[in-house]
């Protein structure tokens, strides 16, 4: 594999926030306590006291669901740390930069241990989302790269929504699978992979567990999912103590969302008087609370403070309150997320100071756009850099289209565009020295002059494209694979079809690519 790196800010949808965080920390030092891509940064966030009792604790929960696994006896240790990392479940893997996020909390704990600091890699399991619409489906290519989007008939319930992690999986669609796949060289290997996942009687939490164990069992990769009631019972005490403090926590959330705006940053999570911080887990449903006044309010629930702290084992966090629990529950050094999350983090870190001790390093996942020897090679006959293919189908083909047209015909549209130019330059002096007005039109008519010459070389490039057929291809194929339905191919794609197409040792071959202190993109050809 080889891999050249495409800049942060090159990458479509890069938030001002993260671009910051990545190649000018100095901006942001006060909204993050450590620099990020930097292990030097990971052994100093290590340096923190954890309770033995809580670790203890921690430990005897994850043990059911990570039996076997040497990590486990690691992270019992006084002074082992965690780097954690996790996604929403979902169907066959979710986005493909799921497994990027896996293998870099595997190498930086790796690299910790390189530096005598105990370290484990540890990935939560998103079970207690209930968006079910974000995860009911999975985008794969075939083997012409044309995205194929195969969705799971999910049961909905029209009265409250359910956690996604325990949703039962029915008419699983193995079939849609094995057919979108059909052609690439290592699709029966890839299908089994999912099959053994994604079986009956397992819910989205589960299989998507049983996946990712099987992909990174080897690496001693520990699981946590926050719905176990054994977890949830260690997080009550922090729960309690949001519940009780909520007033403060979110005026201290509103101003730091403030404070965001103003300096031309986003929010990532609106805020409000009336926010709750937790949702009510009750019946199988996960229930939105709002507050008003010491009065937190739900579907037929009217509950005072003290009564929804009683209950603090049945509340499931929210999107800016998650972490601070993840870190409560674990003896965690860094935090490997993407863009959203790490922004998540800027408002999150008033309730670190709130809430804990210490607050770990956000540390930013690795990223991959990953092609073919063939697909590069179209790329040279294009004269394709990797940001070019960041673009919209339609763009691609443009581009694609001007680069055919012949040496000697596009310097002869150059040499009439530059005639022109040059003409309408004269033509303004004079009318400038003779009446204002006259140039002013002229400007308006060079709009439409300009327009029509360059409309010339738009359609002659066409007509090439039109005439040449591979190059048509060639540039679906490339949109297809590199940037489909206009986004990135990680954030789409599974990686399954990835591994159907270039086999089971990719994950090895990515593991060895990921370079945990280089915060740009990479564009890896296998």
């Amino acid at each position: 594999m080889e891999s050249t790196c495409v800049r942060q800010t090159d990458v479509p949808g890069t938030s001002k926030l993260f671009a910051d965080l990545t190649h000018h920390f100095d901006r942001v030092s006060d909204l993050y306590p450590f620099p990020p891509n930097s292990i030097d940064s990971l052994v100093a966030a290590s340096q923190f006291e954890f309770p033995d009792a809580r670790r203890a604790a921690i430990v005897q929960a994850l043990t059911p669901l990570n039996k076997g696994n040497p990590s486990l006896d690691e992270l019992a240790k006084p002074g082992t740390v965690a780097i954690v990392t996790g996604q929403q479940v979902g169907l066959f893997s979710g986005p493909a930069y799921t497994v990027y996020k896996a293998l870099t909390a595997i190498k930086a704990a790796e690299s910790l241990n390189e530096r005598g600091v105990p370290a484990v890699p540890v990935f939560w399991l998103a079970t207690e989302d209930h968006d079910i619409a974000e995860v009911d489906h999975v985008w794969v290519f075939n083997a012409e790269y044309v995205p194929v989007k195969i969705r799971m008939n999910a049961p909905q319930d029209d009265q409250a929504p359910s956690p996604v992690g325990n949703v039962p999986l029915r008419d699983i669609p193995l079939a849609e699978l094995r057919a979108a796949l059909a052609g690439l060289p290592f699709a029966d290997e890839a299908v089994a992979l999912v099959e053994n996942a994604y079986a009956p009687g397992q819910t989205m939490g589960s299989a998507f567990g049983s996946i990712i164990k099987a992909l990174f069992g080897r690496y001693g990769l520990l699981l946590i999912d926050p719905m176990d009631r054994a977890v949830r019972e260690i997080a009550a005490p922090l729960m309690a103590d949001a519940v009780r403090r909520m007033p403060e926590l979110i005026d201290a959330l509103m101003a730091r969302s403030k404070d965001l705006e103003a300096r031309g940053y986003h929010a990532q999570v609106l805020v409000d008087q009336n926010t709750s911080l937790a949702f009510l887990l009750e019946g199988g449903h996960r229930l939105v609370l709002r507050r008003s006044g010491d009065e937190f309010l739900a579907p037929h629930h009217r509950l005072s403070t003290e009564q929804l702290a009683s209950r603090a084992a049945d509340l499931s966090p929210n999107a800016l309150l998650r972490p601070v629990v993840q870190d409560y529950l674990l003896p965690t050094a860094a935090y490997i997320g993407g863009p959203a999350e790490l922004a998540y983090l800027a408002q999150s870190q008033v309730l670190y100071r709130e809430l804990l001790d210490h607050q770990p390093a956000a540390f930013p996942r690795a990223g991959f756009t990953v092609v073919d020897e063939r697909t590069h090679k179209r790329m040279v006959r294009y004269q394709l850099d990797p940001a070019d293919l960041y673009r919209r189908a339609d763009i691609l083909h443009d581009a694609i289209a001007g680069r055919l047209v012949p040496p000697s015909l596009k310097e002869s549209m150059t040499r009439t565009e530059a005639t022109f130019s040059k003409a309408l330059d004269a033509l303004n002096a004079d009318l400038q020295r003779f009446d204002v007005t006259l140039a002013a039109a002229l400007t308006t008519s060079r709009r439409k002059i300009e327009y029509q010459v360059g409309k010339i070389t738009r359609k002659t490039a066409k007509q090439i494209m039109t005439r040449d057929e591979q190059a048509t291809r060639d540039s679906a194929s490339l949109s297809g694979l590199v940037f489909p339905e206009n986004h990135l191919q990680e954030r789409l794609y599974s990686i399954i079809p990835f591994i159907a197409r270039f086999g089971p040792g990719l994950i090895d071959e990515l593991y060895s690519a990921v370079q945990t202190e280089c915060p740009d993109h990479q564009f890896a050809v296998v």
